[in-house]
């Protein structure tokens, strides 16, 4: 099975991203998606190896319904879900077989992963006129390994483009270190009592691109933000530390897409214990190479 081509990992190199060929997981889309509340944080931070479903914050009433002393829905719920996660890959046949495959095995190595494993995995909806933003962030800032090495895998379900919250991306901006981390925060009694956004004590780049450095000190420029076209069937590969966003789904079209990220697993990189998310107790992380 052939990974990247030359072309396409220089592309990814030098932009952060690569916005690749169609693949076969856009014939299964809307698959499996029963739909459940959300109900805290806790449903949320142990949601790492389960199917579990996030309502959108604007698909309920901003004042409480007099009769019930609770938001009211106002989307049929099929139209309310913000995204399904964050272990399809492991509990959903047909995600898995999309997910842990030879093509993304190879793709894995042409990025040069020793020991590649697949987590954070999550079918993201944005939906007509009310699918959430997602400001400005690096993937590395949530699944932080020492040194970073988190890759995200995006695949488009639906054609996504400038009328309906596409990705945008900041070209060049992998060159950046992680500065901040969002981990889990403990409270006085030593619980966890939600998450929150932390400074990074640990190395910024990952191994074998310290020299990127040279543009950490830089703000990111508006006229890098490329704001991709993105075919139904497509991937995007997004490196761990470019800056990147979507804006709020203001259109009358979904823009259903399916994520995961991978990770180095090998020896000399290590998973940080207060990411949010955390691998089940006494267990690890799907395996990519099988």
């Amino acid at each position: 099975m052939e990974g990247l081509t030359p072309s396409q990992l220089t592309f990814f190199r030098e932009n952060g991203y690569l916005n690749h060929t169609p693949h076969q997981i856009h014939h299964r889309r809307r698959r499996n998606q029963q739909k459940r509340p959300h109900v805290g944080d806790d449903y949320f931070l142990n949601s790492g190896d389960k199917i579990r479903f996030f309502f959108e914050p604007d698909a309920f009433s901003s004042t409480p319904d007099p009769a019930t002393g609770k938001p009211t829905l106002l989307k049929p719920k099929q139209q309310a879900i913000n995204k399904i996660g964050h272990a399809l890959h492991s509990l959903s046949p047909p995600f898995e077989k999309v997910s842990l495959s030879a093509r993304n095995a190879a793709i894995a190595k042409s990025l040069g992963f020793v020991d590649p494993r697949l987590l954070q995995s999550m079918v993201i909806c944005k939906q007509p006129g009310i699918g959430g933003a997602v400001p400005p962030h690096r993937d590395s800032e949530f699944l932080y390994t020492r040194p970073p090495s988190a890759v995200g895998w995006w695949f488009a379900l639906q054609d996504a483009g400038p009328g309906n919250a596409t990705l945008g991306m900041w070209k060049g901006s992998h060159r950046q270190g992680i500065k901040r981390r969002f981990v889990r925060k403990i409270g006085e009694n030593g619980k966890v009592v939600g998450t929150e956004f932390v400074e990074n004590d640990g190395p910024e780049m990952p191994r074998g691109s310290e020299g990127y450095g040279q543009d950490q000190g830089q703000e990111v420029k508006d006229e890098d933000l490329e704001i991709l076209d993105i075919t139904a069937g497509s991937l995007v590969l997004i490196h761990g530390n470019v800056l990147h966003k979507s804006e709020k789904n203001t259109s009358p079209r979904s823009r259903f897409a399916y994520t995961f990220h991978v990770i180095e697993g090998a020896d000399g990189w290590d998973y940080d214990e207060r990411n949010w998310l955390q691998p089940p107790e006494g267990g690890e992380f799907s395996k990519l190479y099988r």
